[in-house]
């Protein structure tokens, strides 16, 4: 029978089956658990935000990807409203408008739909799941807090059981600003951040021809090259990045800052876990300080896994006072996607339930909700079988959606006595109850 209307997903949206949603809430819940032992408390913010809110410190074409609300019935609203596109706007007003009722620093997690109008592709979808952590303070915040953002993370990842390692690649925003400096190329900082950021997606010949096309001098060109390509343990990295004799002080200051994070996450037993990465400087401007992206090395090409960092004031444009802090994030629904893509999920099963409580007849029907209420009250998923048919049917149905049968006719109304058949091994089982 064809369709009456086009009941296809909307393109960059997911839409799962049983057995496989299972799997992606079972990632879910791992994350959510994960962020709560290290002391991390939930919030929710509206999925709706005023457009003003939204736009306050967006850039390049946020304005043209939010999805705007629009309001059919005849009331009247205070202002336009979108749909949020991340959690760190709505957390920045959050945290302005709850300040007096929050304890600072302020570790707080938040696991929600976020909506982006950028154009569907694989891989990158406009309604997602982002599960987030920051760290805010009030005035100042300890730099060690940051090396408590990533070594949460890396925990996280490592409840997923995935078959195959993940790294954590580790810089800091100040080094590149205070390199920048030094050579007098401040002005031009956006412009060569770009670059940098996509140095992996294009040849080396390409990023090299985008820096001459910035008029840079040879010699600061084959400075930044070289700069880039510095990674590697923490011994190593600060060693070479000092070796450089770069005399400025916000240089020296994102030295010491890598250094210290990487110090504290080597403290942890994550050494195998992490490297200092020239590369990583991220794209958002907001960034400051630390700055990390998570990838697993075994699979490049799936790219950024997980990544974050450290900004000095969350809330500039909201607030006068200063909240600086730090965070991370895990796109959920792409991560899922690739790791599935990839096969490097557990096998998922069919997804089915405990038992199938099957009435012979009408007659039986209140003995069967009965009997469901009490595997209920001991934990065990149930369902009744309620279907019109013949038994043979309800047996076929039950088999389809349940590990076990229970089978209630006007025998076992009498006796209380029920056997529960497993319907992948044929086993039967007595099961008493009052």
């Amino acid at each position: 029978m064809s369709k009456k209307i086009n009941t296809t997903p909307i393109s960059g949206t997911q839409e799962l089956l049983p057995e496989i949603q299972k799997t992606f809430d079972a990632l879910k819940l791992k994350i959510n658990n994960s962020y709560n032992q290290h002391g991390y408390f939930n919030i929710e913010t509206p999925s709706i935000e005023r457009t003003e809110i939204l736009l306050a410190k967006a850039g390049g074409d946020t304005e043209k990807q939010i999805y705007k609300v629009i309001k059919t019935a005849e009331t009247e609203t205070d202002s336009s409203q979108a749909l949020r596109f991340d959690h760190t706007v709505p957390l920045a007003r959050y945290v302005v408008e709850h300040e007096n009722d929050l304890t600072f620093p302020f570790k707080v997690s938040q696991v929600g739909l976020n909506f982006r109008g950028e154009r569907a592709q694989k891989g990158r979808f406009r309604e997602f799941y982002q599960c987030d952590i920051d760290i805010i303070g009030r005035n100042t915040l300890s730099i060690a807090y940051d090396a408590d953002v990533i070594s949460t993370l890396l925990d996280t990842f490592s409840t997923f059981n995935l078959n195959t390692p993940v790294l954590a690649r580790i810089s800091n925003r100040k080094i590149l600003s205070g390199l920048l400096e030094a050579l007098g190329l401040q002005s031009l900082s956006k412009d060569i951040y770009s670059i940098i950021d996509h140095a992996e997606k294009v040849t080396p010949e390409k990023t090299k021809m985008n820096f001459e096309e910035l008029k840079l001098k040879p010699d600061n060109i084959q400075k930044l090259l070289n700069f880039i390509e510095l990674n590697g343990n923490r011994f190593k990295v600060i060693k070479e990045l000092n070796n450089l004799e770069i005399k400025n002080e916000k240089f020296s200051a994102g030295v010491a800052e890598l250094d210290q994070v990487l110090y504290l996450l080597e403290s942890l037993g994550l050494t195998e876990n992490i490297i200092a990465d020239m590369k990583i400087v991220r794209g958002l401007d907001y960034y400051t300080g630390t700055v990390f992206e998570f990838i697993l090395p075994e699979y490049k090409s799936i790219g950024s896994v997980c990544g974050g960092g450290r900004y000095e004031n969350l809330t500039g444009y909201f607030s006068e006072k200063s909240f600086p802090g730090v965070g991370g994030s895990i796109g959920l629904t792409r991560l899922f996607y690739v790791l599935n893509e990839k096969h490097l999920l557990p096998d998922s099963t069919k997804e089915k339930i405990d038992y199938a409580v099957i009435p012979v007849s009408e007659h039986e029907f209140d003995e069967a909700f009965n009997v469901a209420k009490k595997l209920r009250e001991k934990n065990h998923s149930s369902t009744i079988v309620l279907i019109d048919k013949k038994l043979s049917d309800k047996i076929a149905y039950a088999s389809k959606i349940a590990e076990n049968g229970i089978v209630i006719g006007e025998e076992e109304v009498n006796t209380k006595i029920l056997n529960a058949k497993n319907f992948e091994t044929g086993e039967e089982k007595e099961l008493k109850y009052e």
